[in-house]
């Protein structure tokens, strides 16, 4: 069997017989099915490390009644364009209903070879050209209905038309021909586990037996097109801009671009964008999701963060931002790489001709200020409540800028997933799927060389 070695440097030994060392990890560098554990094992290390005198959930995602995303194509020729005008395509719904709609899109208008190529189908050409793996081929089969299912944006390259495309390593969420010739015939059980990633739909499934649904590759990531648009608009025209989040805007041509958005048209941003403007419609995005992006579930939890003493609060944050859905995650990793980047411009500083460039004034406490309510609220309840509620925030007020900040000033190491998270991560994958810990162990040793 595969176990870590007594050394206590999260030092494992596989089946091989090769070592593989623990080192920290991109969160996003983790396979779908480590992600789900992950959420688990941190919140099992939150209970025990942290007491933040609240009770602690882990976030639920993936809605029900939700249209597969094969029956959202097959619908999209019977849609009017009337609906289409009138139903939000990004704006005041949730998260993964606005990345499930970034991937329809971009599917109805690319290529006509690459519209069917939905990760169903190119699952199953692949199997059928693997003539040894019948077996596994007619599993997989059998379970169409849940691979249907996807909330994946391809924001890195468009998803290619067979699996041998795209080099080794931008192969995410897809199958990779060594990973199936590494395989023996009588593990069909690690094969299920190597179909492509099923980022929203099981996703909620954290009970083990339903982790053979869960995909042994990285999962695409999950960032609504408007904002990485919004984010790479700002990080190229405003970072000196002083005031950048706080200056007014027009909110005329922030509609415009609402309105665009909304009724999914590409969206083309360049120098004639008011960075104002942009930074307006990015912060309206964030304020009018149903659900705050850092869960209902964990606000308490965030909030108390700032009880705990300075030292353990960095950890604690960090478990709770482990905790979050993928979607929630991967957007947050997105927006504090733009507000650190906002940050670190905050200042006057000399150029390499030795002139002044002046800094644009938003320190991460500023940016927190900005950002705080936005990303951490309670559930949006009635105007009724809304007072009440109004006045209870208003004593959590600083505790969410300060939750805010210190994920501003800690960025850099916020996403990075320890040795010993990961050590406890593949002890609880070595009670039930020794042959998938061992797999993974071959994937980190064939990274690291």
């Amino acid at each position: 069997s595969v176990c870590p070695t007594a050394t206590g440097d999260f030092t494992w030994n596989s089946l091989s017989g090769g070592t593989v060392g623990l080192k920290p990890v991109p969160l996003q560098s983790l396979s779908e099915l480590e992600r789900v554990r992950l959420q688990d094992v941190a919140f099992k290390r939150l209970l025990r490390c942290h007491d933040l005198g609240c009770h602690i959930t882990i976030p639920k995602y993936g809605h029900k009644h939700k249209k597969t995303l094969r029956r959202k194509l097959d619908s999209l020729s019977k849609e009017k364009s009337k609906d289409k005008d009138t139903t939000p395509q990004a704006f005041g719904i949730p998260l993964s209903h606005v990345i499930s709609n970034d991937r329809m899109h971009k599917l109805r208008h690319d290529h006509p070879r690459e519209e069917h190529s939905d990760p169903t189908e190119l699952m199953l050409s692949f199997l059928h050209l693997t003539s040894s793996y019948k077996r596994a081929n007619k599993e997989l089969s059998s379970s169409n209905s849940s691979l249907s299912s996807t909330s994946e944006t391809l924001n890195e390259s468009p998803l290619p038309s067979t699996p041998d495309i795209a080099p080794r390593t931008r192969r995410r969420g897809g199958v990779s021909v060594d990973c199936i010739t590494d395989l023996d015939d009588n593990q069909s059980r690690l094969l299920e586990a190597l179909q492509l990633s099923l980022p929203e739909e099981a996703a909620g499934n954290t009970k083990k037996h339903h982790d053979e649904k869960l995909s042994l590759n990285p999962i695409y990531r999950q960032v609504p097109k408007i904002v990485d648009q919004c984010c790479q608009h700002l990080e190229k025209y405003a970072l000196q801009t002083i005031g950048i989040f706080r200056v007014g805007s027009s909110k005329k041509r922030v509609r415009q671009l609402r309105e665009e958005f909304d009724q999914g048209w590409e969206v083309y941003m360049d120098e004639e964008h008011s960075v104002h403007d942009v930074a307006a419609l990015f912060k309206e995005f964030l304020r009018d999701m149903p659900e705050s992006l850092l869960t209902k579930e964990l606000y308490t939890a965030f909030i108390n963060t700032m009880l705990l003493n300075f030292l353990e609060q960095d950890s604690a944050i960090q478990l709770l931002v482990f905790m979050l859905p993928p979607c929630n995650s991967d957007t947050l990793q997105r927006l504090l790489s733009l507000l650190s980047t906002v940050s670190a411009h905050a200042e006057d500083s000399l150029d390499s001709e030795g002139h002044k460039v002046t800094g644009n004034k938003m320190t991460s406490l500023n940016l927190a200020t900005v950002f705080g309510p936005n990303l951490l609220h309670k559930q949006k309840n009635s105007d009724k409540e809304f007072a009440v509620e109004s006045f209870a925030r208003a004593e959590e007020s600083a505790a969410i800028i300060g939750v805010v900040q210190k994920m501003i000033d800690t960025y850099d190491t916020l996403f990075m997933v320890p040795p010993d998270l990961q050590n406890e991560l593949l002890m609880s994958l070595q009670e039930t799927d020794p042959d998938v810990v061992d797999y993974l162990l071959r994937r980190k040793a064939s990274q690291c060389s």
